[in-house]
């Protein structure tokens, strides 16, 4: 091999089963991976990849290359960590991955007051379900719901997020027995105590709308298509809906703020944490549990 870069080709192409893919993660076009690839098998002799029209598949060559290749990437990716970790400068970029409906209905004006007060650090916000893989540093930070967040990760609960039931305001129902529709998860339910909640309680020939997008539920509720079950930051603030029954305590979700362990010690990640943890905290006081239960620190004092 002459270089990572070619490492590296193998390793993405590997990864994603394309080119194209393997192109989007390298940063450069599907002409550029397509040559790379021709020349490494070329100088080697050997065949990498078994090319189908499901995609490229690694050969037992193919996957010894990338094996290697991923345990090379995981030792830069190491060493870029830690020396980050030193960065003491209160300017630069800070990569946040968050939900849609946790930057529309509760990050958006806590970003907003962060950059008014810090002007040099630029926020680099990817909206997702899926948690990014901050080893890899596809993100620094990540805001999540998780009653179990991941042990490789240290953090912040800043609070609970609590749920209910809301329908449109200019209906007639008042309690949730009068609900004859509901609004319901898509195919696929990223959320999985409010897929197993509807299951025990909902009769399934009641839902009559179903949408993957919690924000996309929220505009059907609106609308008069269903009750829905949302977090109280979404419910209690749309003029367009009204609460009906108690909060679902069974549905109550802590709030956290995730980094890499490596990360920990960058002034400004630091700095973020903080911002976000107090005002977060305000946001979400009804529902702030005991902090004795969450004892692992952000950092040793």
């Amino acid at each position: 091999m002459n270089s990572w870069d070619d490492l590296r080709t193998v390793l993405e192409i590997s990864r994603s089963g394309s080119l194209s893919g393997a192109a989007r993660q390298l940063g450069v076009s599907h002409a550029t991976v397509f040559r790379r690839l021709r020349n490494i098998e070329r100088r080697l002799g050997v065949l990498l990849f078994e090319r189908s029209p499901g995609g490229y598949q690694p050969t037992l060559a193919g996957e010894e290359m990338a094996q290697a290749a991923a345990r090379v990437h995981q030792e830069v990716e190491g060493v870029t960590r830690r020396i980050q970790g030193r960065d003491q400068r209160l300017e630069g970029v800070i990569r946040v991955t968050l939900t849609d409906s946790l930057l529309q209905g509760l990050l958006m004006p806590v970003f907003e007051a962060f950059q008014q007060r810090h002007p040099a650090i630029v926020l680099d916000v990817s909206v997702s379900n899926a948690l990014y893989d901050l080893a890899a540093r596809d993100a620094e930070v990540a805001i999540r719901p998780s009653n179990q967040p991941p042990e490789t990760l240290v953090g912040r609960r800043v609070g609970s997020i609590r749920q209910a039931i809301y329908v449109a305001r200019d209906g007639d129902i008042s309690e949730p027995g009068d609900i004859t529709a509901w609004i319901d998860q898509g195919q696929r339910p990223d959320d999985a105590a409010l897929a197993a909640w509807m299951e025990d309680k909902v009769e399934q020939a009641m839902v009559r709308f179903r949408c993957d997008s919690l924000l996309g539920r929220q505009q059907a509720a609106r609308r008069g298509l269903g009750a829905v079950v949302l977090p109280r930051y979404l419910g209690d603030a749309d003029v367009g809906l009204k609460q009906v029954g108690d909060e679902l305590e069974a549905l109550a979700v802590d709030l956290w703020l995730l980094a890499h362990q490596d990360m920990r010690q960058v002034v400004r990640i630091r700095l973020f944490i903080d911002f976000l943890a107090e005002s977060l905290r305000a946001r979400l006081a009804p529902g702030a549990a005991d902090p004795k239960r969450y004892a692992k620190p952000w950092y040793p004092p």
